[in-house]
């Protein structure tokens, strides 16, 4: 890896948002993460993704806006083949190593989500398990379709307990990347991330290219 890896510090959850529903914050009031690039590593994406994140002693919080010309999607059961349409995707392990074990999130602009294990520890998605049955404790999800502005949006809700934090005081470092996977009908299909996983065709299971979180002191000394 001849680049430095994105590392950001997760806001805190703004005081003014605890009576709101998190389906409708005001997500712009936030720092957006470093833009979606393709995962080769190299260009712009074309489906420009904005993505942004805040965190309370008990939840992660991920917000996709992603610009959409052509927004579709067929497939509504949970846990559905979602990743052969349109999705955005989190990857998310606790520490500050290289996860063997990862959880991985995708929820289409229908609102269809996936959510499920993955057990990688040769970071080669040849000799990767994937455990589908798992369906994440407490999670909440919303995607919302805004068609005449060429736009569509995602948040997921995910609790710090159901995602590896353990008891006691929440890790201070995580491995995370997040992705998009962009099927224009018609058109060649564009696969972005936040950490480019430098591979072609596209590989989103390369644990060693997640990037990393912090959570600020405010967050871990919470009781």
């Amino acid at each position: 890896m001849s680049a430095a890896l994105p590392a950001t510090v997760v806001p805190v959850k703004p005081a003014a948002w605890a009576d709101l529903a998190f389906t409708v914050w005001p997500w712009a009031e936030l720092p957006a993460l470093s833009t979606l690039t393709p995962a080769a590593g190299a260009g712009t994406a074309r489906y420009p993704t904005t993505t942004r994140l805040c965190a309370d002693a008990a939840r992660l919080y991920v917000h996709f806006d992603c610009h959409d010309p052509d927004i579709w999607g067929t497939l509504t059961a949970r846990d559905a083949a979602i990743y052969d349409e349109e999705v955005v995707e989190v990857f998310i392990a606790p520490g500050a190593a290289v996860p063997a074990t990862y959880y991985e999130f995708e929820v289409s602009p229908l609102g269809t989500l996936l959510d499920l294990v993955a057990h990688n520890p040769s970071g080669d998605r040849r000799h990767m398990r994937t455990d589908f049955t798992w369906d994440c404790p407490g999670i909440e999800w919303h995607a919302q379709r805004v068609d005449g502005e060429q736009r569509w949006s995602a948040t997921f809700s995910l609790p710090w307990r159901s995602i590896g934090a353990g008891d006691g005081p929440l890790p201070r470092l995580w491995r995370a990347n997040f992705y998009r996977i962009e099927r224009p009908r018609g058109q060649e299909p564009e696969f972005t991330c936040w950490s480019p996983t430098m591979s072609d065709p596209a590989d989103y299971h390369r644990p060693a290219y997640f990037g990393a979180l912090e959570l600020p002191a405010a967050l871990r000394e919470q009781p």
